[in-house]
């Protein structure tokens, strides 16, 4: 039997109680304004976001290398990234995000590689920036076709005080000017990844966009080109949406930065529109290319058919009637495949209730896929978001919705028994527990080794997936605690 809104309300509000009355009352206080339940005609969410966890409780936080390493730089794909420390945390941020690039490993392209200065001991004693210098050179040695290095700086950098950005002007000079960008992105800054990518915006501001304003005078323009930012092609995401930009007629001259090069970083302020997927981790470099060049940006969505169409004709708004009338024909022409989906999966998931827990955009932008499918986003948060991504999640989210900003582990298996989702869309820290707990769930941080999800090919194997998650015969043979 579904609640009414007000029902709805009421439950949430006694759920959060119920959870908080666990705490110390101090840590209770905290976690308050961290919880809530979306009120229609609330600016933003009634949740307080961007603020330290606390130490002891279960974060599924990342740390700022996480976010610039890990999300920002490491999918450039012609760029060698060392992991400038210990080897552990290039080692844990080693391909774990399925960044698909064309290239050849190893040969003009290092995605999938692993590079680390290998800290030990008497590289903390003694400093790091010897080791740094001569690392750069078998770099350049071994990698010839490497267009640029960046530096990627771990926890100990920060605390011995390596002279990274030295290290990196005096080997660009020896290596006739080549692009090496250090990154003071060391994981104790800030509250979680999302300092990573501000620091990670600031280093290409820096030391790729303003040298990069000389080069490329060869380049033609034209009124159509436009630049993808916040994309990293997860599973092949940017493909899938790069395949409809093109299909209405624009050009798509940089992706920032999955299958990227340093090259169309240079020459984005070239471009005539900046498309922004994800707001929290490119909005500082798309707001100073705004600001700095003239160009402007916009945000778009490209999660399910209804948030394609609105975003295609957005996107086209910018434009003449060319672009226009090319967004309207995509739109049509893939509306036979839209309803063919539709057709085979809403009637096995209409109705189905989601709880998402994730980082980035996905917590408002993947709702409307699941919407278009029939079912119903009962819960939402993020890991690492500040206010405005809030605000912004105010339009996608309905009245009642339970709302949680950096949950602990507790409060999210307490909340999914209570709420007692269909689905649970999460990341891999959180998979194996809801399974164990026989919840279906779906890894949707790098899309549980499936993909892509971007565009409309991506939506009819964003649909398989969630239907495989959910009607998927195993869950006949366990029982979530409620039962």
């Amino acid at each position: 039997m579904s609640l009414t809104i007000e029902e709805t309300k009421a439950r949430n509000k006694e759920l959060i109680d119920e959870v908080l009355q666990a705490y110390p009352e101090k840590f209770g206080k905290r976690r308050a304004r961290h919880l809530n339940t979306f009120e229609e005609g609330n600016a933003d969410c009634g949740v307080r976001s961007n603020i330290k966890s606390v130490p002891g409780v279960m974060t599924i936080r990342g740390c700022a290398y996480a976010g610039s390493k890990g999300v920002v730089w490491g999918p450039i794909k012609d760029m060698v990234h060392i992991s400038h420390g210990p080897v552990g945390c290039g080692q844990y941020s080693w391909w774990s995000r399925r960044n698909y690039y064309n290239g050849t490993t190893g040969v003009d392209a290092f995605g999938t590689m692993q590079f680390t200065s290998d800290f030990q001991e008497k590289d903390i004693v003694f400093g790091g920036d010897k080791k740094l210098d001569k690392l750069m050179d078998e770099i350049h040695d071994l990698f010839p076709l490497a267009r640029g290095i960046s530096v990627q700086s771990e926890c100990p950098i920060g605390l011995i005080g390596d002279d990274i950005e030295a290290v990196s002007r005096k080997k660009s000079k020896e290596f006739d000017g080549l692009p090496i960008v250090p990154v003071r992105c060391e994981g104790f800054r800030g509250v979680s990844q999302s300092l990573g990518h501000h620091i990670a915006n600031d280093q290409i501001r820096e030391w790729v966009l303003t040298p990069g304003e000389t080069k490329h005078a060869d380049f033609v323009s034209t009124p159509y080109d436009v630049a993808v930012l916040g994309d990293y092609n997860i599973g092949g995401d940017a493909w899938s949406s790069r395949i409809l930009l093109e299909e209405m007629g624009l050009r798509v001259i940089a992706q920032w930065s999955g299958d990227g090069t340093i090259a169309e970083m240079e020459r984005t302020p070239k471009a005539k529109l900046n498309l922004l997927h994800c707001y929290r981790s490119m909005n500082y470099v798309a707001r100073h290319m705004e600001e700095k060049y003239g160009v402007p940006w916009a945000e778009y969505n490209f999660f399910g058919p209804s948030r394609i169409a609105a975003s295609l004709r957005e996107i086209a708004s910018h434009f003449d009637d060319k672009i226009k009338q090319g967004a309207e024909k995509v739109i049509a022409k893939y509306q036979a495949q839209v309803d063919a989906v539709v057709a085979k999966y809403k009637p096995r998931l209409d109705g189905k209730k989601v709880m998402l827990y994730v980082g980035g955009l996905r917590p408002r932008h993947v709702i409307g896929a699941y919407e278009d499918l029939g079912m119903e986003v009962i819960g939402t948060g993020y890991e690492f978001a500040h206010n405005d991504d809030y605000q912004r999640t105010t339009h996608d989210i309905k009245d009642g919705t339970l709302i949680y900003d950096d949950v602990t582990g507790y409060e999210f298996e307490k909340f999914a028994e209570a709420i007692r989702p269909d689905l649970i869309g999460s990341g891999v820290k959180e998979k194996y527990i809801f399974q164990k707990m026989g919840v279906p769930f779906r890894q949707m941080h790098s899309w549980d080794y499936s993909g892509p999800y971007h565009g409309y090919d991506g939506f009819a194997i964003f649909a398989r997936d969630m239907d495989m998650a959910i009607n998927s015969p195993v869950w006949s043979m366990t029982k979530a605690p409620w039962k």
